[in-house]
């Protein structure tokens, strides 16, 4: 199991398969490295990095929550890469990873080599966040992945029509594990949820804006899934605005967050890399 040193010393797990344009993968919030397990098919001509933040699937976790911060997380990206002795790379962040992207955009510009944002971006719509407020952290109440699978799917259905319940089936097995004493247990440390609430009444939300302005010149993707609760399509429309350079793809039947294997999101990531040939 390939694991590294952060700064702070705390272990942490990654993924490193494949040859060509590094490729780091940064998860959601709660997610780890298998968020990307969907697309990894598709990215022959990389070499694809994969990591998950401190506290998040087989990394270690922090001995205090507040280490759980985009800052820190940005961090460990780095010392990741310094770690693989790779100077720069291309990032593909998925809601918090693109969070994490856009900060790295501005603390470490040179270390970026382009940016895909899957379904976030400078403003972060309330109704989204309220919604991942309601699960972070709570262990999810069922007693076999079967049942989350089949609670998903009834969930999910009205952002994602279509989708088999073998995908949510193989998505609950992603995001919690079957318990030995019972129920369902996190892939990731609860006192996540403990961090996001300390955070958030430290202050007021900061402006994100010039984190994203810091990408550009570099190469940027941004996909929206089209049922998305948390990346408007107005905030969509004025990124686009800022940096005229932008591809901007709005996913159908999608909400958050895509799953980065449609069609619409296989074209846009290859546009995207085809940048770098």
């Amino acid at each position: 199991m390939p694991r590294f040193a952060a700064r702070d010393g705390l272990m942490l797990h990654y993924e490193d398969e494949g040859d060509g344009l590094p490729f780091l993968c940064l998860a959601g919030l709660t997610r780890n490295s298998g968020d990307f397990e969907f697309l990894l098919p598709h990215l022959a001509g990389c070499r694809v990095i994969r990591m998950d933040y401190r506290g998040r699937g087989q990394s270690d976790y922090a001995d205090h929550f507040m280490r759980y911060s985009i800052p820190q997380e940005a961090e460990d990206a780095i010392a990741l890469l310094d770690h693989l002795a790779i100077d720069r790379a291309a990032i593909l962040g998925t809601s918090r990873g693109g969070l994490i992207a856009m900060t790295l955009a501005l603390t470490h510009h040179d270390r970026l080599a382009g940016v895909i944002l899957n379904d976030i971006g400078p403003e972060i719509d309330g109704l989204g966040l309220g919604r991942i407020m309601d699960y972070l952290g709570r262990r999810p109440q069922f007693d076999t992945l079967d049942a989350a699978a089949q609670a998903l799917k009834a969930a999910m259905e009205p952002g994602f029509p279509g989708v088999p319940l073998s995908r949510w089936r193989r998505q609950a097995e992603l995001m919690w594990y079957e318990d030995p004493e019972g129920g369902l247990g996190l892939r990731y440390d609860a006192r996540l949820r403990d961090a996001v609430i300390a955070q958030s009444a430290s202050g007021p939300s900061p402006d994100l804006w010039p984190l994203f302005e810091a990408i550009g010149p570099l190469p940027v993707t941004a996909l929206r899934g089209a049922n998305s609760d948390l990346l408007s399509a107005a905030t969509l429309d004025e990124m686009a605005r800022r940096l005229p350079h932008l591809r901007a793809v709005t996913i159908p039947d999608r909400a958050h967050v895509p799953f980065l294997d449609e069609p619409a999101s296989l074209t846009a990531i290859q546009e995207f890399l085809e940048t770098f040939q």
